[in-house]
């Protein structure tokens, strides 16, 4: 069985996942010194909450309008570029030149083009990996991402402490730097897969719309976003649920819990679930998203909360069984673009699922939303059981695998 020492073996991956952690890192930083100068110099709570999240507003702009030169760009070319890019803004805002607004306006600027690199990223996976190593490829990308949030947070408040917001602010510029390096000389200089035919906007809307009206890879889309989707309404609603309890510290603890909860599941099923039973056990897996939180329907304490959510999001696990079918249903001309389509409309669902939630919020208890969140996520499984469940002829998974990257 294919172990994670293997994938790690492949030296162009390891640049790949470590230039990936640093951006990470680097921008969990910076946006949280950014939020703190905001609120500084404007003391408004909104201005700051709105500067926390302004690298991630802009990506579905980005992604719905640019991801063609993923495919048109050659992938390390994409790679260094965004962070020459990420490094400007990084100086400049450590500099102080900008007023917060101006602040807040470039790095949404920067978050923009951050799907194009994601995509030019995740695409060259392939290329280095085959068969299951691909695919425990994917999940270490995951792995990194949840836990590389929680250690940039983590840092970053420690460095705001230590060094204050502009200091942390340099350090993130650095790491942008750092990620370059990793970028240029450890990844080959891979060619574009996709040609030019007129403007990366036009280009990309077309792409979009032939890779939608594509039918089976259309329902791995969504076999992909609905059950995640429905169930992360539940987080969005997770402080006033512990303010609801009494016990507003509660909320990091549930937030942890739920982070831990997916590292566990997304290390677990990578590791030792062989092939062929991950993915006969995608839909089951999916189903775990929803049930835990019809807990919620009785407003449990902190304890058993924490422990619903943490199970709830083991669930995500799920997405490993449709790893290997996504990457056969892409078309090679479009790969980097259908792996942006389908980050960037995960990230974009997300947000409005959580969005909603507090609006439903409004009107019910929190729990009760929560419940809701996973009736939904279930509702979603159930739909789409016969996208989630794997073919009945499955030999590919039997394939020999190439020892190197392709040429």
């Amino acid at each position: 069985m294919t172990t994670y020492r293997q994938v790690f073996a492949v030296g162009e991956f390891r640049a790949l996942l470590g230039g990936f952690a640093l951006m990470l890192t680097g921008e969990t930083v910076k946006m949280l010194a950014l939020a703190v100068l905001v609120y500084a110099g404007t003391g408004s709570p909104l201005l700051a909450a709105l500067a926390y999240v302004a690298g991630f507003l802009p990506q579905a702009f980005g992604g719905t309008l640019l991801l063609s030169l993923a495919d048109r760009w050659r992938p390390r070319t994409v790679l260094v570029a965004y962070d020459l890019l990420r490094l400007a803004a990084g100086v400049v805002l450590a500099a102080g030149w900008l007023p917060p607004l101006g602040m807040m306006l470039l790095v949404f600027v920067t978050g923009a083009v951050s799907p194009i690199a994601m995509a030019a990223r995740t695409a060259v996976l392939p290329d280095l990996l085959t068969g299951d190593r691909y695919v425990l490829g994917r999940s270490l990308f995951t792995l990194v991402s949840a836990g590389m949030q929680v250690v940039g947070a983590a840092v970053g408040g420690v460095l705001l402490a230590v060094v204050g917001p502009a200091g942390a602010l340099w350090l993130a510029a650095a790491s942008c730097a750092a990620s370059l390096l990793v970028s240029r000389f450890g990844v080959r200089d891979w060619p574009a897969r996709g040609v030019s035919s007129g403007g990366a906007v036009r280009e990309t809307l077309r792409v979009n719309g032939l890779l939608l009206r594509d039918r089976p890879l259309r329902g791995l889309l969504l076999a992909h976003w609905a059950p995640v989707v429905m169930m992360v309404g539940a987080e969005g609603v997770v402080v006033p649920y512990a303010a609801g309890l009494g016990r507003e510290s509660a909320t990091g603890v549930l937030l942890a819990v739920a982070a831990g909860g997916m590292l566990a599941g997304e290390f677990l099923v990578g590791r030792f679930l062989p092939p062929r039973r991950r993915e006969r056990l995608t839909p089951w897996l999916a189903l775990l998203l929803g049930v835990p939180l019809l807990l919620f329907l009785w407003q449990p304490g902190v304890l058993v909360a924490a422990v619903a959510l943490g199970l709830a999001t083991a669930g995500m696990s799920y997405h490993l069984g449709l790893a290997r079918r996504f990457l056969e249903a892409a078309p090679e001309a479009h790969r980097g673009q259908a792996f942006g389509l389908l980050t960037t409309g995960m990230m974009t669902l997300q947000g409005l699922t959580m969005a909603g939630a507090g609006a439903l919020a409004e009107w019910w208890s929190p729990g009760t939303v929560m419940a809701m969140a996973g009736v939904a996520s279930l509702l979603a499984t159930a739909t789409l059981w016969p996208r989630l469940r794997p073919p009945t002829a499955n030999a590919l998974l039997d394939a020999p695998e190439r020892s190197e990257p392709r040429p």
